[in-house]
Formats: structure tokens, C-alpha cells, sequence
């Protein structure tokens, strides 16, 4: 699951409609967002975030916040991806996951980068 995912506390994100990138506010919980990246997204992105034949990994310079922002996982969450940098198929809207669970994801995800050396 791309992007995977809202990202925080109290998250609120912009319209994705008006074109503005959601901003994904407050700070999510690193293990709830572990069990809810194995339960929703390891599947296609790997247990460990290094991708598997149906999806790509997030433990890669793509997702990086700096090219992938977070509020990039929350809109592949919301309106599913059409593949961009991978040879993958779409990945379809996840319509079960709210904005906290998305941010809760993002943080699990930020702190496996962050534990490869992608990210400080």
C-alpha cells in the first residue's frame, strides 16, 4: 500500500479535489502504526518495507520524505496510485483506514528509514 497512509494525532488534510498537497498534522504512534502496516499494507510492500513482486518498498530513496511527502501516503490511501516509478500495478484506494491510521503508518514507516540510514 503506497503511500500508505494518514499520518498524525488529530490529522486533517486538505481537499485532494482542489489539487493542494494534504498536510497530515500532530504525530503518529510508531507501534500502532506497525500493526496496521502488517495488517493493511505488507502484504504488497513487504513485511519489512522492502517490497515484494506486488509492490514496491518504502525503504527506498523514492519514499523518502523529501520526494514523498507524507501527505503523499495519505492521498495514495484515499484515491488509490496509478504506478509512476514501478512496474506494479495501481494500487487501489484502502477506504478502511482513517487519517490517524495513515499517520500512524507514515510514523512506522518514517522510523524503518529512519533505522536503514534514509532518513535522520
Amino acid at each position: 500500500m503506497i503511500a500508505i497512509v494518514t499520518l498524525a494525532g488529530c490529522a486533517s488534510a486538505s481537499d485532494p479535489a482542489s489539487g493542494d498537497n494534504p498536510v497530515l498534522e500532530g504525530a503518529g504512534d510508531v507501534a500502532l502504526g506497525a500493526d496496521l502496516y502488517a495488517a493493511n499494507c505488507a502484504q504488497c510492500h513487504g513485511t519489512d518495507a522492502t517490497g515484494t513482486d506486488q509492490g514496491p518498498p518504502f525503504v527506498h530513496d523514492v519514499y523518502v520524505p523529501s520526494h514523498h511527502a507524507d501527505g503523499a501516503f495519505l492521498l495514495a490511501v484515499r484515491n488509490g496510485v496509478q504506478p509512476h516509478h514501478w512496474d506494479f500495478g495501481p494500487m487501489p484506494p484502502r477506504p478502511g483506514l482513517s487519517d490517524q491510521d495513515v499517520a500512524d503508518i507514515v510514523a512506522y514507516v518514517r522510523s524503518v528509514q529512519r533505522d536503514a540510514g534514509l532518513i535522520e
